[in-house]
């Protein structure tokens, strides 16, 4: 039943968002000029339609917000309408094929008169008990007021008799929906008291943010949204393909699907919509990935970093800053493919901050699985190629200038690094730096997996692992110092902007001088903790006889480890760590 709630609370609030866009999408201005040539004759109707304009927002938000059990019972009354509309229309039909037959005796005299009429008499009791049932009443003499012309057609009046007898009819409806919306007229204002007066209490308790987030979870806007976008795409879709059938054939499948997109984010109801959509696509892709890696052992313990709101959130800013909106559909399809490659790049980022690890740790685990170590191999030969297919794919596209330049090289710069970017907006995430971080990722598990079938650990790991990172490190400051000059290059010798520029002093602080400081921060803590190590003295092996001493790593006796091809659980050979003599204790860690 819970599940049934959640799914109502959807669905039932869906068709205010449909109409909110409609609402937005509607120019009133020219549907007034179209309705009235000449302006000075009636100056009250653009204002009554200005006043209709806003009153449809204002009703379709007070929708948007009742309660679920206020919805049901909203569109349960609009149900129960719609009923009687179609038990009156379908009374009209009878009686219309009943003047044009002129059948003036009874009805069971003639078969075709009786067949039509216990169609239509078993109709209107199939609807008077199904509006009985939706207003949960057993009046259901309430609602047979569309049987009225099929009475006196069965009680043999005249057939000139049916049309007074239909119109009394729906006199009677009439007057049954204003009694009904009489006695609610004042459920609106109490509904409405209410609400404020638990927002007050909420504000009181809970402040103006908590509020808000509680709201967000009551009407799981991102739910909403991202139903309302697929309804929309996939109806677009559809008059895509219906409108006609050589479309598919000149303009291609990925035309049509970027068109579609690109129609269905017009708004900013239908832009909120594709934001939610994006962000639940790339957090399930993103699912699919651990779930590659790991199995069902991946969502034990979710990364609460990989949700994909960075994904949703960048193809947002983007759209804002870029004036997507006020786009025509061609230029909004060309822009709209750009942000998505951003976003899809994005999504490669995160997929390699979930495979760096998993990786690592299984060539540093001696785990003698092939399967693991085939889908950590196979998902990196796909970070592996697929960044640079990318970016030859846009490179191909596009004249490279400065903007491009950032694309393809943030793409190149996500290879190097582990960490995400420090600028939302100018991380497009991973093309060819993605590769470059993922070869990375593959020398550090190759060093793992030699390790693991030698019998003698490889010395100096640590350095060798150390000096990869620096080297992606350097590569990465590299092309970002490249892209500053190259951008401030343009900026000073091109077409110069005050967009431009800021884009240039932020990607300079963030990817260049924050960088070099980390980096050079790095090298000097690295350089004085080698210094201590190097300080202390060596351990012989006729020491290590004297105390037969442990690793304070890995716990193994420190003569056995000094062997030439003994065995060693550590980061580095125990043999070469710097000793400090302890008390000649066996077994008491003294050596360090």
């Amino acid at each position: 039943m819970p599940r049934l709630e959640e799914v109502a609370n959807v669905a039932l609030r869906v068709p205010s968002v449909v109409l909110l866009d409609l609402l937005y999408r509607w120019d009133v201005q020219a549907f007034a000029e179209l309705l009235r040539p000449q302006q000075e004759e009636a100056p009250w109707r653009r204002r009554a339609l200005w006043h209709a304009y806003y009153l449809g927002h204002m009703l379709c938000v007070g929708v948007l917000l009742l309660p679920v059990r206020s919805l049901v019972k909203l569109y349960l009354y609009g149900l129960t309408l719609l009923l009687l509309f179609v038990g009156h229309q379908t009374a009209r039909d009878y009686m219309r094929h009943e003047m044009e037959d002129e059948f003036q005796g009874a009805v069971y005299q003639d078969p075709v008169v009786l067949s039509r009429f216990l169609t239509a008499l078993t109709g209107q009791i199939f609807v008077s008990t199904l509006c009985a049932l939706l207003m949960k009443t057993k009046q259901v003499w309430l609602f047979c007021a569309p049987l009225l012309p099929l009475l006196a057609r069965l009680c043999g009046l005249p057939l000139q008799a049916l049309p007074v007898v239909n119109a009394f009819a729906t006199s009677v409806t009439v007057v049954e929906v204003l009694y009904v919306a009489a006695s609610h007229l004042l459920a609106p204002f109490h509904l409405a008291a209410a609400v404020c007066r638990e927002m007050a209490q909420g504000l009181e308790m809970y402040r103006l943010v908590a509020l808000a987030m509680s709201l967000w979870s009551q009407l799981a806007i991102p739910v909403l949204f991202l139903v309302f976008w697929l309804v929309l795409f996939t109806l677009q879709i559809y008059s895509f393909l219906a409108s006609s059938n050589s479309l598919l054939a000149q303009q291609g499948l990925l035309f049509i699907f970027l068109s579609s997109v690109a129609e269905c984010c017009g708004t900013p109801y239908s832009l909120l919509g594709l934001t939610f959509t994006v962000s639940y696509l790339a957090l399930a892709v993103l699912n699919l990935c651990k779930f590659y890696l790991l199995g069902y052992d991946a969502f034990q313990n979710g990364n609460v970093m990989h949700r994909g709101v960075t994904e949703g959130v960048t193809l947002l800013l983007l759209a804002l800053q870029t004036g997507l909106l006020d786009l025509q559909i061609l230029q909004r399809t060309f822009l709209l493919s750009i942000i998505l490659f951003i976003v899809v790049t994005s999504t490669l980022q995160s997929m390699i901050e979930i495979a760096n690890p998993i990786v690592l740790a299984l060539g540093a685990s001696q785990n003698r699985s092939p399967w693991k170590h085939f889908r950590s191999l196979s998902l990196c030969l796909f970070l592996l190629v697929f960044p640079c297919f990318m970016a030859y794919k846009i490179a191909r596209f596009f004249h490279m200038d400065f903007w491009l330049l950032i694309l393809v090289s943030s793409c190149m710069l996500t290879s190097l690094q582990v960490r995400p970017d420090l600028l939302p907006h100018i991380r497009v995430s991973s093309c060819m730096l993605t590769s470059l971080q993922v070869m990375g990722t593959l020398f550090v598990y190759a060093l793992f997996m030699i390790e693991l079938f030698q019998d003698a650990p490889l010395e100096k790991t640590d350095e060798i692992i150390y000096y990869v990172n620096a080297v992606s490190r350097v590569l990465e400051f590299l092309v970002a110092v490249c892209v500053v000059a190259y951008g401030t290059w343009e900026s000073i010798f091109g077409e110069w902007s005050w967009m431009g520029a800021s884009v240039i002093i932020i990607h300079s602080y963030f990817n260049v001088w924050l960088r070099a400081q980390s980096g050079w921060k790095s090298f000097l803590l690295r350089r004085e903790a080698a210094k201590k190590i190097n300080s202390l003295p060596r351990a012989t092996r006729g020491q290590l006889r004297d105390h037969n001493d442990v690793c304070a790593i890995c716990f193994q006796i420190l003569l056995s480890l000094a062997m030439p091809r003994g065995p060693c659980n550590c980061p580095r050979p125990c043999v070469h760590l710097p000793w400090n003599p302890g008390p000649r204790v066996p077994g008491s860690m003294g050596a360090q």
